[in-house]
């Protein structure tokens, strides 16, 4: 029984052995191109402290942490910075606020776009009593545009540039707070500001005395020009109703605020993101409607294949259930699956076909064996000499009884000792001898 035993455990051995092999690197393959687990920590850049990009980085970072995920905030300088510190492979940042139109000059692209979040709505003030309503009326006059590698700054020059102001200005490298004191002590004429309509020092200059707020007579030209500006009106009283603030309607134009990705971020934390901006930037705002942002399109970068898809039809199937980690953990175990099912299953399935053919095999083999003696042995004539076929036949039957198969195939045995005795029987005379037909 042992030996019947050990037969079988080797012959199945022998038969699974090569399909786990062949599992074993269909698993393999299968590893190397699965997505591996998102990272815990995520960078996002965002910009000067106290501005909108870092109170909204602070916002993602609580909304992120509630499924484990450590958003770490790098202040900068700006949009435009933040775009450099994205296209810098040296960098660990993998999603930074940027305005739109700051990637406009860039090389081709290895950055992706995750969606447009709000209207970052361009103020122009100015000093003096005068109503101006175009951009070339501050011709000779002293202007803080923003610092260096801010988004206000680029947005300045292109306004400026496309206005014809290139070198007919004097341009101050001043921006937020800064800008704001300049313009009030008279040490500038006007400052280019991109803020939102809460911002403390919008409400700070629109109370100042001397201090006018330009409306964009041509805005739909700005618009037409530099295709990531949007018009904007500024309802009268909108800023104070009280004071009547401002005491009409301004037109403004606007760029918007995008979330920019490297094409490195991992499409898990991708669809993480866009919840958490769909939950922070999808209300209703002073310029757009209830469920306007976040939204695709993007002049400067294309659109992550997330995002599309996000846009499309929501966030992924598990991810609307079920916690992030809990939804990551089975999207990844769903491909290492795969090879189970395309490879394992059906290999398994013919594993005791198989096992059988082989066992049946060593019995099968010797009926070749019988058939040929048998053969001589109908064919040779009566009274011959028998004793070279006895000896095969002998052979045959000492080898069969050695044989060792597992019980479940012992009939397969025992019905070719019958036909070895046939055999011996017409040997020995014992069984008729018809002749062939």
């Amino acid at each position: 029984m042992k030996r019947i035993r050990d037969y079988t455990v080797r012959e199945l051995a022998i038969v699974v052995l090569p399909v786990a092999l062949a599992v074993a690197v269909a698993f393999w393959i299968t590893f190397k191109f699965v997505e591996p687990a998102p990272p815990r920590v995520v960078v996002m850049s965002t910009g000067g402290e106290g501005g909108a990009y870092q109170a909204f980085g602070l916002r993602y970072q609580a909304l992120l942490a509630k499924d484990g995920i450590k958003v770490e905030l790098r202040p900068s300088t700006g949009a435009v910075e933040n775009v450099a510190r994205l296209r810098d492979e040296s960098s660990d940042v993998a999603v930074a606020f940027v305005q739109g139109g700051i990637g406009k000059a860039a090389d081709p692209p290895v950055l992706q776009t995750l969606g447009r979040l709000y209207y970052e709505p361009l103020w122009v003030f100015y000093r003096g009593a005068a109503q101006l309503d175009r951009i070339n009326e501050l011709r000779g006059k002293r202007i803080a545009v923003g610092p260096e590698g801010s988004g206000t700054r680029d947005l300045a020059l292109a306004i400026l540039d496309a206005s014809g102001l290139q070198t007919n200005v004097t341009l101050l490298d001043l921006g937020g707070p800064a800008a704001a004191d300049a313009l009030i002590e008279g040490t500038a004429d006007a400052a280019f500001i991109v803020a939102g309509l809460d911002a403390a020092i919008v409400r700070r200059l629109i109370r100042t005395d001397g201090i006018r707020l330009m409306s964009f007579s041509r805005a739909r030209a700005y618009e037409a020009r530099l295709p990531y500006l949007h018009r904007l009106v500024l309802p009268r009283g909108s800023l104070d109703l009280v004071r009547d603030l401002p005491g009409e309607d301004v037109a403004l134009v606007a760029p918007t605020a995008n979330l920019v990705a490297k094409e490195s971020l991992h499409p898990a934390l991708a669809y993480l993101v866009l919840q958490a901006a769909r939950e922070i930037h999808g209300g209703p705002g002073p310029f757009h409607r209830i469920g306007e942002f976040p939204s695709p399109g993007n002049v400067d970068f294309p659109m992550s294949s997330e995002a599309e898809r996000f846009y499309r039809s929501g966030p992924p199937f598990l991810q609307r259930f079920l916690p992030f980690w809990a939804a990551t953990l089975i999207d990844r175990l769903v491909v290492l699956l795969l090879p189970l099912f395309a490879v394992a299953l059906p290999l398994f399935r013919i594993i005791p076909k198989l096992y059988a053919w082989r066992v049946r095999r060593k019995v099968y083999r010797w009926y070749g064996e019988l058939k040929f003696l048998e053969e001589e042995v109908r064919s040779r004539p009566r009274g011959n000499d028998a004793s070279n076929e006895i000896e095969r036949l002998t052979e045959i039957e000492d080898e069969v009884s050695d044989l060792r198969v597992p019980l479940g195939f012992a009939h397969e045995v025992y019905t070719l000792r019958m036909h070895i005795k046939l055999v011996r029987d017409l040997l020995d005379g014992a069984a008729p001898h018809p002749r062939p037909t």
